[in-house]
């Protein structure tokens, strides 16, 4: 069984991985010795440094901008951290198509499904779709990557060749989300699906098999839906996921390994599971939409989720390993449908991207890319901007953070950089929308997928200036995955039955 506390410590060593991740990214790190180590003219050598003292608590605010712990070196979950910063490391200078899943002549990856909870209609699904992130990560000597698709599967590829490592992991109906690998070794994939269950399955035999599944229509009370397309946050052996079913779920997962076989094991327990609504939203809406398809976020011992109703919610996560549940510690309305995933500072502010579809007078007043201050429950907001050109409009995507700037693509087609601090619109450019791709920010360059197929690259290294774009690669169709970007390999999905991976030539 995994041992928390070795967990906790990997993630603080993530924190300060990260810090070290932002100082070389924007220039924090001066030379302060030669080469051979002796000190500089610019001053005395300071002496040793003082050892870093442990982070009590669930997740460090300094591990905003790193990885998840250094045990599986990769990106492991949809945004690749607790608070959704981590976009990948080694993004191709030039990157040309390295390969294509599937390849002729196989069939795209496309199935039937059926649209909407009271209805028979079905629909062909084709590729990947909100918000599709691959994982990708290093086991045994080779690169990994993983994702889930509207084939109706979970796929386990080799990334220099794009060819499969295991056979499919087929499931009832298709995957919208991201995966998310288990960030402390063990050999696991967790994952939902629109045939109703949240999965995990092994990956560590010569066929993936499904250890633990659990229904959505089994929890109650529940509103809307029954699909999962948040993407699950593992920490510590607890799993965090929101649901369509409208609920928040808490899983102690106990992972293992058995004495005999040596395979990876699971006696996974819902040890937590609250309603994301309360009667105050329900109140001031005109349906039970309240549906939760955004992924948890969590900073320090708070968890915040946000749902379909608007609702923006903070849990106080301290106790659960000691059997105390959660309690909220924040509340804040935003008037209108939540689905892109909140991203939290190192400070635990938190970036909100909402849609403008029903419309609401708070939403319409408040605007759609909003900071929040959770430690001001009474007035958190640090200032709002409105996004809506027409009904519908407004935020899909999740937006990107670096230590100055907001990046957020909006349904229109406008992707705006913002000013984290005083939310002024420092620029903005026109895309073919809908924009629906999570932007990502690797290297000072900012990699944003539109609705005809074109993957942009432009260069943020100045985050005063309109960024000019410094080169472009396609995909067949429109996109509105996210990119997942690691050790000079870039991937993302379509929405005609393909997933694309890119690399420096030849």
């Amino acid at each position: 069984m995994a041992d928390p506390a070795a967990a906790r410590a990997r993630l603080v060593l993530g924190g300060l991985l990260a810090l070290v991740v932002a100082a070389g990214l924007y220039g924090f790190v001066s030379d302060s010795g030669d080469d051979d180590g002796s000190a500089s003219e610019s001053g005395p050598d300071p002496g040793p440094t003082a050892t870093p003292v442990p982070y009590d608590g669930w997740v460090d605010p300094a591990s905003v901008g790193g990885p998840v712990g250094q045990t599986v070196p990769g990106l492991l979950t949809f945004r690749g951290n607790p608070t959704r910063t981590f976009y990948g490391q080694g993004l191709p200078n030039a990157p040309v198509t390295r390969w294509r899943f599937p390849v002729e002549p196989e069939e795209p990856l496309c199935s039937l499904s059926t649209v909407g909870p009271e209805t028979t209609t079905t629909t062909e699904w084709c590729g990947t779709g909100w918000t599709g992130q691959p994982a990708i990560f290093e086991r045994e000597g080779r690169t990994w990557v993983v994702f889930g698709s509207f084939g109706s599967a979970v796929h386990f590829l080799d990334g220099a060749t794009g060819t499969r490592l295991l056979p499919d992991f087929a499931v009832g109906d298709i995957i919208k989300g991201s995966v998310t690998i288990d960030p402390d070794g063990f050999p696991i994939v967790y994952f939902g699906s629109r045939d109703n269950f949240l999965r995990a399955v092994s990956f560590d035999g010569p066929v993936a098999e499904e250890l633990w599944s659990l229904d959505a229509e089994s929890i109650s009370p529940r509103l809307h839906d029954n699909d999962w397309d948040g993407t699950p946050l593992v920490i510590d052996d607890y799993l965090f996921e929101g649901g369509e079913n409208s609920q928040l779920h808490i899983v102690k997962l106990n992972r293992g390994y058995d004495d005999v076989t040596g395979r990876v094991t699971l006696a996974p327990e819902l040890v937590f599971n609250t309603p994301g609504w309360d009667d105050e939203l329900l109140e001031a809406l005109d349906d039970d939409n309240v549906s939760i398809e955004s992924s948890v976020a969590i900073s320090g011992n708070t968890l915040f989720v946000a749902n379909s109703g608007g609702l923006i919610q903070g849990w106080d996560i301290s106790g659960i390993e000691a059997g105390l549940d959660p309690t909220r510690t924040f509340r804040f309305w935003v008037g209108d449908d939540t689905d892109a995933t909140l991203v939290v500072d190192d400070e635990g502010a938190l970036y909100v991207g909402v849609e403008f579809e029903r419309p609401t007078d708070v939403g319409t007043e408040l605007g759609q890319i909003i900071k929040l201050d959770p430690s001001m429950p009474d007035d958190p907001v640090v200032w709002s901007l409105p996004a809506q050109v027409r009904l519908p409009d407004g935020v899909w995507a999740t937006p990107a953070l670096t230590t100055e700037m907001l990046y957020v693509p909006t349904n229109e087609g406008f992707l705006k950089g913002i000013d984290r601090t005083t939310g002024d619109l420092v620029w903005e450019k026109k895309l073919q929308g809908p924009l629906w791709s999570s932007p990502v920010v690797v290297d000072d360059v900012l990699v944003q997928p539109d609705c005809l197929g074109v993957i942009h690259a432009y260069d943020v290294s100045d985050p005063t200036v309109d960024p000019p774009e410094i080169w472009t690669v396609s995909t067949d169709w429109c996109t509105e995955s996210t990119v997942a970007v690691w050790n000079g390999l870039m991937v993302v999905g379509d929405r005609k039955g393909h997933v694309w991976a890119y690399a420096d030539g030849p």
